[in-house]
Order: C-alpha cells, then structure tokens, then sequence
C-alpha cells in the first residue's frame, strides 16, 4: 500500500484541526483528537488499498518480436478492468540501455472494459536483452491509497538491424516493380528478350525484328528488359573506423542496414547475393545465392557481428573474393575512408578488381563533419573546426578521384541516409544495364 496524494492533504487538514482545537480549548484535548483523526484517516487508506486486490487490472504485454535498431519501436501494454473503475500506473521494467519515449504510464479504465497503452524504446545497439516485470499502481476507490504489485512478464527480446527499413523497402521495391519496370521494358531497356509488340510513336526502330514483322505484315518490336541472375557481392567492413559513433549508431551498424538493404534490393531484381565481413581476415562468408530464403539467412548470420578494434586487410578480402567468385559481379564494398596515404591499400585493392569485375566503393561520411564544413565561424576556436572539416572533405575527395581514375564507382553519402541512396544507385546501375 502506498499513500497518495489525498492522504496528505487530510493529515495536514489534522494538523489545522489540532492548532484550532488548541487555541479553542487546550493542548491535550487538540492531541488526543489530532491522533483520533490521524488514526482514522491511516485506517481508511490501509483498507481502500487493500479493497483494490478483489479488483485489480490485468495487464499484458505484447509478445515482443525482433526489435529494429535506431528506430522507435511500440511496446504496447493491453489493460482489462473488472467491475470497477480503475485508475492505474504502469510502470515496464525495459533494458536500461534502451531510451524510452516515457517511463510512467497512466490511464483510467471503465469497468468491464480494456484499455492499450503504447510506448517505444529506441536501441542503439543490437544484441540479446533481458526484459523485467511490469510494476502496477491502482488506486482505490476513496483515493486514499495505491495498491501495488508486480505482473511477471520477463523475456529475452534480441535487438536486430533496421527491419523496419526493410519491410519500408520491400513495399516500395513491390511497387516498383509493378510500375518503374514496366515502363523500363516499354522504352526497351534492357538486354533480355521479354515479348514483342506493335511499334509505337516514338519506339527506337533499331528495336523492330524485321522477321517477325515480315511473317505478320505489320511492324513488331522487341521488348527487352534487365537482365536478371546477375551477381551482387557485398564486402563489409568491420574494422577500427566502423566502430566510431555517428548519429548516435557505430559507423559498422549503418553500413550493415545499407548492406541489408541493398541484399534486399539485389534479390528483389533476380540477382544472385553473397556477403563478406572482413577485418584483418574474412571472418563471414555467406556465399551468392537468389530467392527470399537468402535474405533470412543474410539477417540470422550478420545480426550478431561487431566491429572490432582492427585494422581492415583490403588485399585479403579482394583475394578471398577473386579465389570464391570467377564470374563477372558487381562489388560493393562498404567502409569508410580518411585520405589518400591512409587508404593507399584500399585503393590498390580496388584497382586490382578491374576490369573483371564492376567494383563499387561505399563510404559513409558524418553528418556532423559536414555541418561544421558549412557553417560560418566567428571564434577563433571554431574556426579551426571549420578548417580541419574542411581539410578532411578535401583529403576524401582527392581519394574518390583516385578510385574513379582507376574505374571504381564511387558513393560518399552521410551514414543516416547511406542505405537509401545506395539501393537508388544500384536500381540505375540495374536499369543501365553497367552490370
């Protein structure tokens, strides 16, 4: 049982009452009332407080899924009244590493009926974690008292990569598909044979299979669309610079959703995906395949992956590609980089992957390095801020241009809008037919 407000407020009331009955008759009388009073008063909350038990809520929490990192995830938290009216406070024993949109939740339930209430948690981290119980407050029905106790509700709930950006993609790349393909088989992009059609206004007469035409008397057109089974090999990096925090996630946290996000745009397009995760050797290696099954596996393998304190071998990655992939892919390697002497070797392993391959460099810039480059100084402290982010965008470009010199595609995008920008990418490579 735990006092409420209204308890207070009544034994300060005593405390009037005693002052007044001592300037009206005397100090004893004053005290033996004040004490009657106190006693009543202290009776009554204990009873209202133990009066909630033949009546307390129920609450539940949703099964908790896989939660999504760097985003807000619902908690929801049902409630069922009996039959009185109840006034509660919530309170959800989460992980403490988690922030939470509120710790108290209050609500007022009619009786015979049911209440949700929802919350979100925002990890930051992925990993296993270990939910507690739920603590409930009711308040009896005079509002001298809560009475309070615990609801056992402990589980294990695992934090996973941002799963809510990917189902976001695969609705989008669903829609897509319904329409930006369709459009991309009428002008005739591609190399694949689809079907073939009346010409049109406007078709390209280089198009028109003259055979088909002749057998039909009237001028048909080849309809071409990308070609599919392709191979996407994606090289993650796990190394000392992918551990540094950006926008509140590790650098290696946004390059895995940006992995994960273009697997799914790989696969989604008909390509055949493979995954490594290197540092100083390939610790991961999750060889090509195609179809839905694959993007499961790529989720339950890499989800338990962190960057460590080590120094990337380019030349061992590359190698432990070129030995496992004889085909022709596009390689889309994903780190980050400082400047040309500091990524010499990133640079040289690049290079050595042309022409056979279509490498692809993915960088994941700081947003924070960006603003403090464009913004104006007064101080002389600020300043040299602006100075030093400034050198560090010029060193990184000087870089990009070696890379491009030696045929390398190249994307520098900040690291919260990394995963966005780089599926848009590949879908142009994809319907330009580089590949």
């Amino acid at each position: 049982m735990i006092p409420s407000r209204n308890i207070y407020l009544l034994l300060l009331l005593g405390i009037a009452i005693a002052l007044l009955l001592a300037n009206l008759f005397n100090i004893n009388i004053s005290i033996i009332v004040t004490l009657i009073f106190d006693i009543i008063v202290v009776g009554l909350a204990i009873w209202d407080g133990q009066a909630v038990k033949a009546n307390r809520v129920t609450v539940t929490r949703s099964p908790l899924h896989r939660l999504s990192i760097g985003r807000d995830n619902p908690v929801i938290l049902s409630v069922q009244s009996a039959n009185k009216l109840a006034k509660i406070r919530l309170r959800d024993y989460y992980p403490i590493e988690f922030q939470v949109s509120t710790s108290i939740l209050e609500t007022t339930v009619n009786p015979h009926s049911s209440e949700e209430i929802t919350y979100t948690v925002h990890p930051n981290s992925r990993g296993e974690y270990r939910w507690g119980d739920i603590h409930v407050r009711q308040l009896g029905k005079w509002g001298l008292a809560w009475h309070n106790w615990q609801i056992p509700a402990r589980e294990i709930v695992a934090v996973y990569p941002d799963l809510v950006g990917l189902r976001s993609l695969s609705i989008r790349l669903a829609l897509e598909n319904t329409g930006t393909m369709r459009q991309a088989r009428r002008l005739g992009v591609g190399t694949e044979f689809a079907e073939l059609r009346e010409y049109g206004i406007g078709d390209d007469t280089r198009l028109i299979d003259w055979k088909a035409t002749a057998r039909r008397s009237r001028p048909l057109v080849r309809v071409l669309e990308p070609e599919k089974e392709q191979t996407l090999i994606i090289l993650l990096d796990r190394g000392r610079l992918m551990t540094a925090q950006v926008q509140g996630l590790k650098r290696f946290d946004w390059g895995l959703n940006a992995t994960l996000s273009l697997a799914l745009a790989g696969l989604n397009r008909g390509d055949r995906v493979g995954i490594g995760v290197f540092d100083k050797e390939v610790t991961t290696w999750i060889p090509p395949e195609r179809g839905n099954y694959q993007l499961s596996k790529l989720i339950e393998r890499l989800t338990p992956i962190q960057p460590v304190l080590l120094e990337p071998d380019y030349f061992g990655a590359v190698t432990k590609l070129v030995n496992q992939q004889n085909r022709r892919a596009l390689i889309v390697l994903i780190t980050d980089i400082i400047d040309v002497t500091a990524s010499a070797e990133l640079l040289a392993a690049l290079g050595r992957l042309t022409p056979r391959y279509l490498p692809f460099c993915v960088t994941l810039r700081d947003p924070q390095v960006d603003k403090l480059a464009h913004t104006s100084t007064e101080g002389i402290e600020e300043t040299y801020t602006r100075a030093v982010a400034l050198d560090l965008i010029a060193q990184r470009q000087v870089a990009f241009a070696k890379l491009k010199q030696k045929g390398v595609l190249v994307l520098d995008a900040p690291a919260n809008r990394i995963s966005d920008e780089l599926v848009e990418r590949y879908l142009q490579l994809k319907a330009r037919n580089l590949l």
